[in-house]
């Protein structure tokens, strides 16, 4: 699944999982739960990975085996929520986190867009007026050009912008290799707000996938691994996997913490409390929590600022235009009257 999505498809995916968790909860077996989707499921798209994670099970392979299988269709973030719930037979459970996930993740979405679309609509708007209407106005009777070549000129002036957003749709999509997501990764790390919200978001993913694994009762090291590639941040999966050594050599996760700059320092505080105490369960739901929300306020802080940013930009090139055109007025003015 890639990073950037609509929010139409995170809708589709809450959708899901919300009657998963709705179907198992009330009793239906996972198998006839799993086939009432398939024949009525939240998007078209969706019967064919529900018809191979079916085939899958009836094969004798586990639901998630059999979700693994579906060529992508499942991020490794939910194959790791969903292998906690089945091991815990807490799958309802599961359902839910994950329906909610993706709720929250649809409503920060439609927010972003619809802060968006206004300053977006006043750049063509600008463009419009400064480089279609205003031209075409300027010449009258000697103008000889034509209409289209003017909104040449114009999509001209708008292709850089559609160059820049189309590159980082396509930059940011999970689906490329793990160098060039860990190079995007690197990059966005120390752009304002945006790379803080991308780390921070990327560690509540990997404790809530490591708090539903060691519910599940999951090996605290396979469950630490399995939950740096549930973060979806090469990054952590790259660090976790680095510390085989330090597991193999009987230190705990808190002490390969205290050596390990990339965390914050109140993630390490936190869950080596957590760890000492023996209430890791807890200092994982805080932590969890804690970095959810601040990631959500920076997305949202981002949101706010970003149309402000643009307005500002919008502004300025609306001033320029102004001041180009009534230069361009008076020096036709100066030459009729130099001409009288």
């Amino acid at each position: 699944m890639p990073l950037i999505v609509t929010a139409g498809q995170l809708v589709h995916r809450s959708e899901l999982y919300q009657q998963l968790a709705q179907l198992t909860a009330a009793g239906i077996g996972l198998i006839r739960a799993l086939d009432q989707l398939q024949r009525n499921p939240p998007a078209r798209s969706y019967r064919e990975p529900i018809r191979r994670i079916l085939a899958g099970i009836a094969a004798g392979r586990t639901f998630t085996q059999a979700a693994a299988n579906t060529g992508g269709w499942l991020p490794d973030f939910d194959l790791a929520l969903l292998q906690a719930g089945e091991t815990s037979g807490k799958l309802d459970t599961c359902f839910r986190s994950l329906a909610d996930y993706y709720a929250e993740r649809a409503r920060m979405a439609k927010q972003l867009i619809s802060q968006l679309l206004y300053p977006v609509g006043l750049v063509h708007f600008a463009v419009f007026v400064f480089m279609i209407v205003l031209p075409f106005a300027k010449a009258g009777m000697n103008f000889d050009g034509t209409l289209v070549w003017l909104f040449v000129k114009a999509g001209l002036a708008l292709a850089p912008l559609y160059g820049v957003t189309a590159l980082l749709i396509y930059a940011l999509q999970s689906r490329h290799g793990e160098t060039w997501r860990a190079t995007i990764e690197t990059s966005l790390r120390y752009t304002p707000l945006l790379g803080t919200a991308r780390h921070y978001l990327a560690l509540a993913r990997l404790t809530t996938a490591l708090e539903a694994l060691i519910s599940a009762g999951v090996n605290i090291i396979e469950a630490w691994t399995l939950a740096a590639n549930a973060s979806g941040s090469p990054a952590l999966r790259r660090i976790v996997t680095g510390w085989q050594p330090q597991f193999a050599a009987r230190r705990t996760p808190a002490e390969i913490l205290r050596d390990t700059p990339h965390f914050p320092d109140a993630f390490t505080n936190l869950y080596t409390t957590g760890e000492v105490s023996g209430r890791l369960d807890e200092a994982l739901g805080s932590l969890r929590r804690y970095y959810s929300e601040e990631g959500a306020r920076k997305l949202q802080t981002l949101a706010h600022l970003t149309p402000k940013v643009i307005y500002f930009i919008v502004l300025l090139a609306i001033a320029w235009f102004v001041i180009q055109f009534y230069l361009g007025y008076y020096n036709e003015l100066n030459k009729i009257m130099d001409g009288i």
